[in-house]
């Protein structure tokens, strides 16, 4: 063999290897994405956004694969899941972040955001930063705070006018401990369960009602079980989109960024569509049977539960969170 025919050869390996290399480096990243919401739910649709725009952004190597209404285990089930790095990313509402973090059970505490723009800007801000870090202690990587909303609530005996009124309903709650309590104050008897469980625990029976804004009630069909909303907006929910903090830390630098600003982009085109869309569902819920009162008296309710679920989460977790949270405006 002559020597430029040996040394072309080579050079033909040399590049077989590169190009073979060059493949590796471009096999797509599977990512499996889990929550509990309808597929026609805000969530889901800003899930299924979410994995378009990361799927684009990253020519095809990155791949968000979305799993919504339970199907892979309720929210506690995800969570660990997710925690373990069985599951890669999930949606989840705040309340089940809380025993993680307890410092979280601030964002829940009732009437505390006197509106969405006031509670996306302590999301979005150094507040929300600040406790979505907190999370890296257990696991995961929080990359951005989506939403739930605010709460209605939502029964099946009676319309709720006034705080008396709520007396003696069995209302599902999230397991966040001001959620708890509040509804204690209320006379009601609250009962914490994963939301995959709350259309058939309405139907039987089980429990009078749920609260979740209208928009979530509607893509669950919950007016199927309920006769009367009531726009309480008693507590805005977050829902933070986490992932298994190993699994994210293996991705380049250049992935990881990715994956956080089209996080934020997921958050920002889930809060257009709940803002522009409530209405509309709401006016929907009335034609399928479900009796709406409008304007509750919500300050006599924020009477019973304001003070003294801000006192109990003060004494367990401090005022910085909550003095933070209310300088902004």
């Amino acid at each position: 063999m002559t020597f430029t025919r040996r040394h072309h050869l080579q050079a033909l390996g040399l590049g077989a290897l590169a190009l073979a290399g060059t493949a590796r480096a471009q096999e797509t990243v599977r990512l499996r994405l889990a929550h509990a919401g309808a597929e026609t739910d805000s969530q889901h649709l800003a899930a299924l956004e979410f994995a378009k725009r990361v799927k684009a952004r990253s020519g095809g190597t990155l791949e968000v694969q979305v799993y919504p209404n339970s199907t892979l285990g309720n929210d506690n089930t995800v969570l660990a899941a997710t925690r373990g790095g069985t599951v890669d990313l999930m949606l989840a509402g705040n309340p089940y972040f809380t025993g993680l973090v307890p410092k979280l059970n601030a964002l829940d505490l009732p009437y505390l955001f006197s509106s969405a723009e006031q509670a996306h800007k302590v999301l979005d801000g150094a507040v929300g930063q600040q406790l979505l870090g907190e999370l890296e202690g257990f696991s995961l990587k929080g990359l951005a705070f989506w939403e739930v909303g605010f709460r209605c609530l939502a029964n099946s005996r009676r319309p709720v006018r006034r705080a008396e009124d709520i007396r003696g309903l069995k209302i599902r709650t999230t397991p966040n401990p001001a959620h708890l309590k509040a509804f204690q104050l209320l006379g009601a008897n609250p009962q914490p369960m994963p939301y995959a469980e709350v259309y058939p625990a309405l139907e039987s029976g089980a429990i009078d009602g749920h609260e979740n804004p209208p928009i979530i009630m509607a893509a669950s069909k919950m007016h199927e079980v309920q006769k009367h909303l009531s726009l309480t907006r008693h507590a805005y929910t977050a829902m933070p989109l986490v992932m298994h903090k190993a699994r994210f830390d293996k991705l380049s630098a250049t992935q990881r960024q990715w994956l956080v600003e089209e996080a934020v982009a997921g958050a920002r085109f889930q809060r257009s569509y709940n803002a522009t869309h409530e209405a509309e569902v709401i006016a929907q819920l009335r034609q399928a049977g479900m009796q709406v009162v409008d304007q509750p008296d919500n300050a006599g309710i924020a009477a019973i539960v304001r003070d003294e679920t801000r006192r109990l989460y003060v004494e367990k977790n401090g005022d910085a969170v909550l003095k933070a949270i209310e300088a902004v405006r």
